[in-house]
């Protein structure tokens, strides 16, 4: 099998080292294409108005001067001309990706973009937290997450969303396929400043939030110790509302 490795955190990412630990346990066909800087909440974002540059840092090991979608996009492109990857890992993500935080997140964009190329695709983050065992969960539990996904067909465009309680490897108590939820819509801290120049700037800061913490979903999974696994799918449309939506244009 041959799995394409990328992230947001950047390329020297200590989160990025442990992504390529857990690739070897599955795969000796393994390449590396992710940004070479840190790219953490860009989204889905596409560079346009600027170049990108590919830099080879060793046998199929490549760094990106732009986003996490321009380095699957590129890789894609440049790199596998004839054989595609067989799977694309997107992490470990330093800090969680719950809830609608997935618009915001890198990570799972990234792999979003390897499943609108129809690759299986799966993004996987740690959360944190402050209890100081780092990235002790996903290093001793990604491969066994990993593993069924790599044997189950999945609908076109789908992208499987992993998070890691923080907790020491022993402690985690085991693994729930869940739902997406969503946190209570507040969105940090707002600071202001004026810069030398005497102009004014406005810089957005990240605080913990209140969670509701709905049954069934991520944000309760990994609020009670559990890895989440959670399908998501790229169809944003709401069909529920179609019909809804085309009798007001009804003549």
């Amino acid at each position: 099998m041959r799995i394409l490795l990328t992230n947001d955190d950047g390329i020297h990412a200590p989160g990025f080292a442990v992504l390529e630990a857990i690739a070897r346990e599955l795969s000796d066909d393994v390449w590396v294409c992710a940004p070479a800087e840190e790219q953490s909440g860009v989204g889905h974002s596409l560079t346009l108005h600027q170049p990108v540059r590919l830099h080879e840092h060793g046998e199929r090991r490549y760094a990106v001067t732009g986003t996490p979608t321009d380095s699957v996009n590129l890789a894609l492109r440049k790199l596998f001309t004839e054989h595609a990857p067989d799977l694309i890992l997107s992490g470990v993500n330093n800090g969680e990706n719950l809830g609608d935080d997935v618009t915001y997140s890198g990570t799972v964009s990234a792999a979003m973009e390897g499943a609108l190329a129809g690759i299986p695709a799966v993004a996987l983050s740690q959360a944190m937290r402050g209890q100081g065992h780092g990235f002790a969960a996903a290093k001793a539990w990604a491969a066994k997450v990993i593993a069924p996904l790599m044997t189950t067909r999945l609908p076109r465009r789908t992208v499987v969303n992993v998070n890691f309680p923080a907790l020491a490897a022993d402690d985690v108590r085991g693994i729930r396929v869940v739902r997406q939820g969503f946190h209570d819509y507040e969105r940090g801290s707002l600071v202001e400043g004026v810069d030398p120049r005497g102009r004014p700037y406005f810089w957005f800061g990240l605080h913990d939030v209140e969670h509701t913490l709905d049954h069934g979903t991520d944000l309760e999974a990994v609020n009670d110790g559990f890895i989440s696994v959670t399908p998501l799918q790229l169809d944003l449309t709401h069909h529920a509302s179609i019909g809804i939506l085309a009798e007001g244009y009804a003549e």
